[in-house]
């Protein structure tokens, strides 16, 4: 999903759960406008909204980030 939403295609040897998809250490080289996308894609999805930058931030800091993420927003 997260790689439909910025249009990439994935990393050679795939995008690992862990794997950090924005920063310096970042395979993707992703931005904000991207963070952006993902965003809007995951309120499609799943009628979650991330309004706030900090907890969109520390969210799209990896997929395993994002998935306990949305875990948490339907336990809400």
């Amino acid at each position: 999903m997260v790689l439909e939403a910025v249009e990439r295609d994935a990393p050679p040897g795939g995008l690992g759960d862990d794997e950090p998809l924005f920063g310096p250490e970042a395979r993707l080289d992703l931005d904000s406008l991207d963070a952006l996308q993902v965003s809007m894609t995951i309120q499609q999805r799943f009628g979650v909204r991330m309004p706030d930058s900090k907890e969109t931030r520390r969210a799209l800091t990896s997929i395993a980030h994002l998935a306990e993420h949305l875990v948490q927003a339907g336990k809400a």
